[in-house]
């Protein structure tokens, strides 16, 4: 019952999550993760079967979904507004099949009305941002638009350019619905009170020569949001990234915010991973939620794990309390999404505890996949530097800076070691470069004492000098997934 209904009503997602919420996809069977119970970001709300013809509205630009209580919409799709909440509004999808989420409000237009389609129609835009979008190249001497007045609702405002002054009319509409800027003079649409002051322009004290050209944004991407949206409360750390911070989105969603300097980073390399970044989606995978990446500093927006980084919550009591089937959950569950990455052909170069995240119901999400490679050479280093990872980098890597998925493989073997020791630092009282000597005379790490002979003979599998002997992160997951199947049927 519960499948046909996921299966044939999936715009009603967050319904279902509430009355199913721990529900494993029968396609995918559970090989014993901790699945967290979904949160809902915003109050849910029943679509309404009767609405007014002036809801509804057409989408300006394609939007994809970045959670659960999201929409994703394509160009011209056909919406009708439920609710408007913020920058945002509440729309159902009556284009293709039906689905109910938010969109960003900016995303949508009205399309009953005869002005939404006009060049000198702009919806929703202030009178300064009508000053400036006028004073703003191409637009010159005559330029004009019209947009919905602020102090009243459903009147209109005509703002003009004359050389470097802009001048605001009130366009007032009269009991009859006729529209006029001069009392005594009504129009019954928009087009014909243009007509009129196209040609008897000295009212408005400028010709109306042509409609303004819209400024083209320098970035039209919903991931892009201002700094103010979001407030830092809690610093939680600090790595070779930047600082991570707890942080309240619009005061009301709780995020992780990673902040960077971008004077440590290389430029040229920033926009390919973080379309990297928007692009991964995987349960697995530590969420991106929006980028601040105009101006200093960078801010990255993700999803928040509350209990923190793996390395650190091993060490704690809560996490020292953890059974060996537990621990190789997580090892399970860091395998499943590198096989994603595998998959993507993505190569994280900073596989670590630290950057493993745990949440609710021992939940496991990889972080900081791909953010290695926006780093300087002087900061992220072998040579000179101590910020290079050289503990869990693969011999190639700390030789001949030679990244691949199979030095990812071997970065996975170490955090294999820091899970069945607690959290422990591998190669405990060595420096870096006594690291690198040992590993390539043959050394490596031992047997921890809580660790399974079997778990054992993987990390070595992944610790062979020869890159290509390493396994696969596909062969790793269903070597993992099997132990553990079998060490639960033993203890049920």
């Amino acid at each position: 019952m519960e499948q046909h209904v996921r299966k044939h009503l999936t715009f009603l997602t967050f319904i279902w999550n509430k009355l199913w919420p721990n529900t494993v996809s029968a396609d995918r069977p559970s090989q014993g993760y901790f699945d967290p119970e979904p949160v809902a970001l915003r109050p849910d709300l029943e679509p309404n079967p009767v609405l007014p013809s002036s809801s509804l509205f057409s989408a300006l630009y394609d939007f994809r979904a970045r959670s659960a209580e999201e929409l994703s919409v394509s160009q011209g799709d056909k919406l009708c507004i439920l609710k408007e909440e913020g920058e945002y509004v509440l729309a159902r999808r009556l284009t293709g099949e039906p689905a109910l989420g938010y969109i960003p409000a900016n995303y949508v237009t009205r399309i009953n009305e005869e002005t939404s389609q006009q060049p000198w129609y702009f919806r929703g835009i202030s009178r300064n941002e009508a000053q400036q979008l006028l004073l703003s190249p191409p637009n010159q001497h005559g330029s004009f638009l019209i947009r919905d007045s602020e102090s009243s609702q459903g009147e209109y405002s005509l703002s003009v350019r004359n050389h470097a002054k802009v001048s605001h009319f009130r366009i007032c509409k009269g009991p009859d619905g006729g529209l006029y800027i001069q009392k005594g003079c009504p129009f019954p649409n928009l087009e014909e009170l243009l007509t009129f002051y196209t040609v008897n322009w000295k009212v408005v004290q400028s010709p109306l020569l042509q409609p303004c050209i819209p400024k083209t944004p320098l970035v039209r991407d919903a991931w892009e949001r201002p700094r103010s949206e979001f407030i830092l409360r809690r610093k939680l750390g600090e790595g070779y990234f930047g600082e991570v911070w707890e942080g309240l989105w619009k005061n009301m969603v709780p995020v992780a915010i990673k902040i960077i300097k971008q004077a440590d980073m290389k430029a040229e390399d920033f926009t390919k991973e973080i379309q990297n970044l928007k692009r991964l989606k995987h349960e697995r995978l530590i969420q991106l939620h929006a980028v601040c990446s105009v101006g200093e500093p960078l801010y990255i927006v993700t999803e928040l794990m509350r209990k923190g980084n793996l390395q650190s919550y091993l060490s704690s009591l809560e996490g020292r309390a953890l059974s060996t089937l537990h621990l190789i959950s997580i090892a399970c569950q860091v395998a499943d999404g590198m096989t994603y990455l595998e998959e993507q052909h993505i190569v994280h170069r900073d596989l670590a505890a630290r950057n493993i995240l745990v949440g609710d119901n021992l939940t496991c999400k990889i972080a900081d996949f791909g953010l290695a490679r926006l780093l300087k050479d002087d900061i992220y280093s072998t040579s000179g530097s101590t910020k290079i990872p050289v503990k869990w980098t693969a011999p190639e890597v700390a030789n001949y800076r030679t990244y691949s998925l199979k030095s990812d493989v071997w970065s996975y073997g170490i955090l294999l070691y820091e899970v069945f020791t607690y959290g422990q630092t591998p190669y405990e009282g060595m420096t870096n470069q006594e690291t690198i000597q040992q590993i390539s005379m043959g050394y490596r790490l031992p047997r921890p004492s809580t660790c399974p002979p079997e778990i054992y003979g993987v990390m070595l599998e992944c610790w062979k000098g020869n890159a290509e002997e390493r396994p696969t992160f596909l062969a790793l997951r269903e070597k993992l997934c099997s132990i553990y199947r079998r060490l639960h049927n033993s203890l049920s």
